[in-house]
């Protein structure tokens, strides 16, 4: 399969949604694979596709930290989008089988850039993939998610449709997603545990160009046709620009 690298300048809640959904579609289209590294101009909480989240948080309270929502077209739990790294993978899948070997091809690139920067992740073991809620997305490591020290510090998940599949996640810089539970009209009795982070493996707060460029060395080494840099072209954009109203929609966002 042909892979092509995109680092992606930061951009609000619904773009970035819009884009990711995007290059789903053009990996249905043009059967190539994109691996997408971004962050976000200004804190978001993404809610997950099927999560309950309509007058479940304090819109006020969010408003007033600053807070925007978005929801993802992927499934998983909610997850503050602020001190982080964001990645994608968009990649035609044909069936639960294929996105099983993508999961964890993605996780091998990612466990391998990681190393590059000095960060010893692991795969978790033992706890069952958790159902959708507004517990906070890196409560607890799920078995095949990435940890440090039993703490999880990348969050993923998937979607798949007509042909193609989008797997995005976070990479955390530093633990903000207790702010997850506070925005809850009915918050949990005690903050979620503490994840790991790049800040507290590392000792500093890597820029998002370290990152991107250990992910990129690590998927060159697992490709064997190599890696190109993607360009966005008119399909993208045209197909980004028009999506980007679903992912600003209220009916979208509260549709659960």
């Amino acid at each position: 399969m042909h892979w092509l690298f995109f680092v992606s300048p930061p951009a609000d809640g619904p773009a970035n949604m819009a884009l990711d959904d995007a290059l789903m579609r053009r990996a249905a289209r043009t059967g190539e694979a994109v691996f997408r590294v971004y962050g976000w101009s200004a804190p978001t909480l993404s809610l997950g596709r099927n999560q309950r989240a309509r007058d479940c948080y304090d819109l006020t309270a969010a408003q007033d930290a600053g807070i925007s929502f978005v929801r993802r077209p992927t499934g998983g739990r909610a997850l503050l989008h602020d001190r982080e790294i964001t990645y994608s993978a968009t990649l035609p899948a044909l069936n639960a089988a294929a996105a099983r070997r993508t999961y964890a091809f993605i996780n091998t690139v990612l466990l391998d850039g990681l190393s590059r920067v000095g960060v010893a992740a692991t795969l978790a073991t033992g706890v069952e993939s958790l159902p959708p809620g507004p517990r906070p997305c890196f409560d607890v490591p799920a078995e095949h998610e990435i940890a440090v020290g039993g703490r999880k510090l990348v969050g993923s998940a998937q979607w798949r449709r007509d042909g193609a599949l989008l797997q995005h996640g976070s990479i955390l810089v530093r633990d903000d997603q207790r702010w997850t539970n506070t925005l809850l009209r009915a918050p949990a009795a005690s903050d979620p545990p503490a994840a790991a982070t790049l800040e507290a493996v590392m000792g500093h707060s890597p820029p998002i160009s370290t990152v991107a460029d250990a992910l990129r060395a690590a998927l060159e080494a697992h490709v064997e046709a190599g890696v190109g840099r993607f360009v966005p072209d008119r399909p993208v954009s045209d197909d980004a620009r028009n999506l980007r109203a679903l992912y600003h929609d209220d009916a979208w966002t509260w549709r659960r």
